[in-house]
């Protein structure tokens, strides 16, 4: 399934388009460089695709069947046929990652894009090789857990927390692991103890799904990330770093409110796990500073683009257009230097963010607010100089609940019908 609006002859073969698999976030970070940006998708009610930042539109079949890279190929010859060269395939999903280093070889006849190789891909994928990967490398990760036994190194021989992660998250929130143990929402999921952890039901089910490890004490202000830009040979040609204001669910969800800052201890040690991975193109490494000691604890990294992205960009750090200089002509960006003026925020999981804070008395209605409106912001979906994908997101939503309220409104009358009998 494509869309037709592919406008080829106006596009410059000296400043081609990127195939965008990504939502909102990315385009706009294109946008702000003046990159043109094909978005392809398989979700036709993708904001990205209302973006003014949007060039065209590729829809896509479901990333998981066999037409989706069909379908992308397709797209790659028509615009390589036009160009005369080939065009940046850049990817904001683990979905869509996997998609590009199952089919690599293929896609490289038609787009650019810098992969690692494929051990180190593999391996930042599932989580469980991720545990045998960083250990082999000496990478600096939490000490991990094995299920089974008593002893040191088991849940059941741990006194303190236990952190629970999934191995894969392709097609996460539509898991039943996510529902059943993460309420859908979080990334990890924390156990006061070892021994609270082995006799959770739900745990004890999906155990050979997860990854655990030695929780690392600390809130989520010490949740940072090292984001860059590598070259073939794993050095790091451009980075920025960020950390955690607000997540939700707090400490194990998604980013709610985030922020740029500058750290060069964090500095050194991303770039060291750079060199010793090594990475190649694009990634994020999520750190955790021990609250106890200071050290540094490497979570996970992430090799595609992201929605730091955005806000490292409005920062003056647009690491994808370091990367776009460089897939296309092989120019290796000036340093960067990011600002830390404007802070991102995603206002509807910052407010439960709140919420779950208050709830435990840590956070007061005056603090929350002020805590935004003291702050300069970028919005996840909203932007005035971009309104139509937030115009076009709550119409959809709107008009999703005018036709669920009918429908409810029917079965509760089948069901009487059912009952009064």
């Amino acid at each position: 399934m494509t869309t037709s609006d592919l406008p080829l002859p106006r596009f410059d073969p000296a400043r081609p388009p990127v195939v965008l698999m990504g939502g909102i976030n990315l385009v706009r970070t294109l946008g702000m460089a003046n990159i043109p940006a094909i978005v392809a998708t398989p979700d036709s009610d993708e904001p990205a695709l209302r973006s003014r930042y949007c060039t065209a539109r590729w829809l896509l079949p479901p990333l998981a069947s066999a037409a989706a890279i069909e379908s992308l190929t397709e797209l790659g010859k028509r615009v390589t046929a036009a160009l005369g060269r080939r065009v940046p395939l850049m990817y904001g999903s683990d979905d869509a990652l996997e998609l590009i280093q199952a089919h690599e070889p293929l896609l490289g006849r038609y787009f650019v894009f810098l992969l690692s190789d494929p051990d180190v891909a593999h391996a930042l994928i599932a989580k469980d090789r991720f545990e045998a990967f960083a250990q082999a490398r000496g990478l600096p990760a939490p000490p991990a857990l094995t299920w089974n036994g008593t002893g040191a190194g088991s849940v059941r021989g741990t006194q303190g927390p236990v952190l629970v992660k999934p191995r894969s998250k392709v097609d996460w929130h539509h898991s039943a692991l996510c529902q059943r143990l993460f309420g859908g929402d979080g990334k990890a999921r924390v156990f006061a103890s070892g021994a609270a952890a082995a006799a959770d039901p739900d745990l004890a089910l999906f155990h050979d799904q997860l990854t655990l490890q030695q929780y690392i004490a600390g809130g989520d202000t010490d949740l940072w990330s090292f984001h860059g830009f590598a070259d073939e040979h794993g050095e790091v040609m451009a980075s920025f770093i960020g950390r955690k204001v607000r997540t939700y669910p707090t400490l194990t969800g998604e980013s709610a409110f985030i922020e740029l800052d500058h750290d060069d201890s964090l500095d050194a040690a991303g770039r060291e796990v750079a060199r010793l991975c090594p990475m190649r193109g694009v990634f994020k490494m999520d750190f955790k500073r021990d609250a106890t000691d200071g050290r540094w604890y490497l979570l996970e990294i992430n090799a595609r683009y992201n929605l730091w992205h955005y806000l490292g960009a409005r920062n003056g750090a647009n690491l994808m257009a370091a990367a776009y200089g460089y897939l296309v002509d092989g120019q290796r960006p000036a340093p960067l230097r990011a600002d830390t003026r404007y802070r991102w925020l995603s206002l509807d999981l910052d407010f439960k963010a709140y919420r779950e804070l208050a709830g435990r008395g840590e956070l007061t209605f005056p603090q929350w607010a002020g805590s935004i409106l003291r702050s300069r912001n970028v919005y996840n979906v909203f932007a005035w100089r971009d309104p139509a994908p937030w115009i076009h997101f709550w119409a959809s939503r709107v008009t999703r609940r005018l036709f669920r309220g009918p429908a409810r409104l029917q079965a509760a009358v089948r069901q009487w019908r059912s009952t009064a009998s």
